[in-house]
């Protein structure tokens, strides 16, 4: 099979990438490279450079494959609330472009939804029939996108699945950013002996997921049959809280790690949880890494990295 990447060299979607060769498939990517790196892909992968509002190289992309992995977006709360207009562009317009692109294409979609979608609901864990309450110009994009998913799905026939993603993290992801991830950002100031600052009081939890465990849940998810226009959590159905994120990070490079404490940032909720019923049920997925075995291997491509390109600190990694 020939599946599209979009984001293919980004965090996640370049792990899509290398589990798809994995099992045998080829695999092409289009992507701007405005945030991912093309040295994050193998050799075999076919790269197109390019936006996904270039229609032509859309279309391009789209020719002759079986499936579309869509995992190309601007995945940052604060930089949505920062650039509103160009959030939409990129995560609601950029999904509308690849659905109907893979309309024509007559290729499945899986979505990289978002757990952002539920907002700051007091319930948990977070269930798929839950009413949807985004806080966020970022999760209102994420939300677009899983409706115009639908709406394709019921009015095109395109064949669509959105994952709702909870936390992903682990090796690759960007820790030299402002709108890097918590985990990332942790583990590079912790291998550099650097002060972690929470936003918050650090008792907000969330459902940590190791990025290993995402991509096999989108090759299940592709080839699932699932119903129309699916909407299915990803995740591993747990919860951890900043505090207890930090107190392992410090076991696991043996020092204290200086903390300090700011406000909490607009946009972010206070506690995420997944019900993984559904996954189980309609892909026959389980999360397989342990949080604990998950942070273990994630400092330690850091810490490899950080050994590759300088002995002393970790500055650039993707």
């Amino acid at each position: 099979m020939l599946y599209l990447v979009t984001g293919g060299a980004g965090f996640i979607g370049s792990w899509i990438c290398e589990t798809l060769l994995a099992a045998g498939h080829f695999v092409r990517v289009i992507d701007d490279l405005s945030s991912g790196v093309a040295d994050n892909l193998p050799s075999a992968v076919d790269l197109i450079e390019a936006d996904l509002l270039d229609q032509g190289a859309l279309e391009r992309a789209m020719a002759g494959v079986d499936g579309v992995f869509h995992q190309a977006a601007r995945p940052s709360v604060p930089r949505s609330v920062e650039d509103p207009r160009g959030s939409h562009r990129a995560n609601a317009t950029g999904t509308l472009e690849v659905l109907l692109a893979a309309r024509e294409a007559g290729a499945k979609v899986v979505y990289a939804g978002s757990s952002s979608a539920y907002g700051d609901t007091q319930e948990l864990p977070k269930h798929e029939d839950m009413g949807l309450a985004p806080q966020s110009p970022y999760a209102a994009d994420k939300v677009a996108g899983e409706l115009y998913a639908r709406v394709c799905a019921r009015v095109y026939g395109v064949r669509t699945v959105t994952l709702r993603y909870f936390n992903v993290f682990g090796p690759r992801q960007r820790a030299d950013s402002p709108y890097s991830g918590v985990i990332a950002k942790f583990c590079m100031n912790a291998l550099n002996g650097d002060l972690c600052t929470v936003h918050g009081d650090g008792e907000q939890s969330r459902d940590f997921t190791f990025v290993r465990d995402v991509a096999h849940g989108n090759l299940l998810a592709m080839e699932a049959d699932c119903p129309p226009g699916a909407v299915i959590n990803l995740a591993g159905g747990n919860r951890y809280s900043l505090l207890d994120m930090l107190d392992e990070l410090e076991r696991l490079v043996g020092h204290p790690i200086e903390r300090s404490f700011t406000a909490t940032r607009a946009g972010d909720v206070k506690h995420s949880q997944a019900a993984v019923e559904k996954a189980a049920e309609l892909l026959g997925f389980r999360a397989q890494t342990s949080f604990a075995d998950g942070l273990r291997e994630t400092l330690d491509w850091y810490r490899n990295a950080a050994g590759n390109a300088d002995e002393t600190s970790v500055r650039s990694q993707a």
